[in-house]
């Protein structure tokens, strides 16, 4: 098989590089990809994810069997029903329902009818009015733009003046551009968070091993929120029982309610959890992959990714098996970053670690940093602790000037 991956991140290079393992594929395509890919065997396509004439094209002279959507953007500028249109196979949600991404409204609403455990919530497209809410609710509360905004548009405020701050670079000042001009107030949850990752086709779910990922930028979760620092699996302090409950009452659920709403879904539903002293409740779901648990939760993966999406795509059962060996991944961040950060900075090398890259160019022949999250260093090993201390002592020996990471990914697992 000849496959094409769209995106060029670390969540890319991981799914190329767990599809290029299968005895049935032969080439891996990524438009755009990244320098560091090339490592790897995967082949760079210089056609941009928002380009689906030139990406359609592509495939059809390549002869594709199959083409896989890794970022959110293309999903809902309706890539997927952009290569259907043109009788190609695809793997992802259409533009319909990626909205369960898209719009953090309608994964509530989708919630509500389908009596999916979650945070109860408002909706606002009137600052003053979400301001008032805020102050009657008071401290904590959760303060979420409704469309995308890269990770980036959910404030956990633990004070007044932090939530009504998080309205105003919402609402008033447009930081997160039209995503801000509606906003979901909802009520603050405490509990353990994990990722569920589930292969979706129609009504049938076939859910992945957990991981927990590290939002915020710095150790002990201080610090702005990140598209992720970092992630581990297996979450040992998540229960089988509950990771079960999540299974019935959450992700099937939300799949046949997407079938009820005529938006049905195929492809990689995220959901992204939180034990609560009453059951898992959701925080929000994705229309894809997430990044940086894709990194962690594929390495565990022991069957055919690309037969198990063959089979998918095919309406055939498909088979999946994992490991038992823990995997810790760290995200090495420009200096800076979420905020203003520098470019162009060298990119060191790691020993006896796998390594994703994201955020890098290439400068004549060199890796150059190019964004904040530049890379992904994991390592996998019979327990967290192991895989843990093999990742920091690699990160301590290289030269990481102008970079930073968390030191503590993996730590509550050790509690």
């Amino acid at each position: 098989m000849k496959l094409l991956i769209i995106g060029s991140g670390g969540r890319e290079h991981a799914i190329a590089k767990k599809l290029l393992v299968s005895p049935k594929v032969s080439t891996v395509f990524c438009a755009k990809g990244n320098i560091g890919m090339k490592k790897d065997g995967i082949q760079l396509v210089d056609i941009s994810e928002e380009n689906h004439e030139a990406l359609i094209f592509f495939a059809q002279q390549n002869k594709i069997d199959w083409t896989f959507v890794g970022p959110e953007i293309p999903l809902l500028n309706g890539i997927v029903d952009d290569f259907q249109a043109a009788g190609l196979k695809i793997f992802g949600p259409n533009k319909a329902a990626a909205s369960i991404e898209g719009s953090k409204e309608f994964a509530k609403k989708l919630m509500e009818d389908n009596e999916i455990p979650t945070a109860d919530y408002e909706v606002f497209t009137d600052y003053q009015a979400a301001c008032a809410y805020v102050k009657e609710k008071g401290a904590p509360i959760v303060i979420k733009a409704d469309g995308l905004a890269a990770g980036k548009g959910v404030t956990v405020a633990l004070t007044l003046a932090e939530a009504l701050q998080a309205l105003t670079e919402m609402m008033a000042d447009h930081r997160f551009g039209k995503s801000g001009d509606k906003v979901v107030v909802e009520e603050f949850l405490s509990g353990e968070e994990f990722s569920l990752l589930a292969f979706v086709r129609n009504e049938k779910v076939y859910p992945m091993v957990v991981a927990q990922d590290h939002k915020r930028a710095y150790d002990g979760d201080r610090g702005p929120n990140t598209g992720g620092m970092g992630a581990y699996s297996p979450v040992p302090q998540i229960s089988t029982e509950i990771v079960e409950s999540a299974v019935e009452k959450i992700l099937k659920p939300a799949a046949a309610g997407m079938i009820k709403n005529q938006t049905p879904f195929t492809g990689i539903l995220y959901a992204g959890l939180i034990a609560t002293a009453n059951g898992p409740k959701v925080i929000e779901f994705n229309a894809r992959f997430g990044d940086p648990e894709t990194q962690i939760v594929l390495p565990r993966l022991t069957s055919d990714l690309a037969e198990i999406i063959s089979d998918l795509l095919n309406d055939q059962e498909p088979e999946l098996t994992w490991s038992d060996q823990a995997v810790v991944g760290v995200v090495l961040a420009a200096e800076g970053y979420p905020g203003d950060y520098q470019k162009g900075l060298a990119v060191p090398e790691f020993e006896d670690l796998t390594v994703y890259y994201a955020g890098i160019v290439d400068d004549q022949g060199m890796m150059r940093s190019s964004g904040g999250r530049v890379l992904l260093a994991a390592a996998e090993a019979s327990t967290i602790a192991k895989a843990q201390k093999k990742v920091y002592q690699a990160l301590i020996k290289a030269d990481t000037t102008g970079y930073f990471y968390r030191k503590d990914i993996g730590a509550k697992a050790q509690k």
